[in-house]
């Protein structure tokens, strides 16, 4: 039976962020273009977390499991700290950025535990040398570097 991305707690959790954020975001004055760039890239962050949430579950191949969860994982990094200028820039409501970093930690726990259920035997030799899951497709991945 095949699961769908929208009915993953991590999902969930993300929309959850998603929501918080726009909340939030939709504070920053129109006229503060350093906000309103920031407003962007935290927007477009949750944006790819969703969409590689999706992605990764789409498919069996545990390389692209794991592809899709590193950029989750940075995604998510970025908008951890993507409140730390929020004050310097001239927002008054800074401190409700709280609730988004805890959001992500909640959303960091599930992360883990949906990375771990990644079957690693689903995987093809990656010739650029990420995520390979054997000895022998490292040493393969390092005669084709050096070949």
């Amino acid at each position: 039976m095949r699961r769908f991305a929208e009915d993953l707690p991590l999902f969930q959790k993300a929309e959850e962020i998603d929501n918080t954020l726009r909340t939030i975001t939709d504070l920053f004055p129109e006229d503060n273009e350093y906000l309103q760039s920031i407003k962007r890239h935290l927007l477009e962050d949750i944006m790819v977390i969703q969409s590689k949430i999706s992605g990764a579950e789409a498919v069996k191949l545990y390389d692209i499991k794991m592809e899709n969860a590193a950029i989750i994982r940075k995604a998510a990094r970025d908008i951890m700290v993507g409140g730390n200028v929020l004050e310097m820039f001239g927002f008054s409501d800074a401190a409700y950025y709280k609730l988004i970093r805890n959001q992500i930690e909640d959303f960091r726990l599930l992360f883990i535990k949906w990375v771990a259920a990644f079957n690693p035997r689903h995987f093809i030799t990656d010739n650029w040398g990420l995520f390979s899951r054997s000895l022998k497709s490292c040493f393969l991945t390092l005669k084709i570097i050096f070949a």
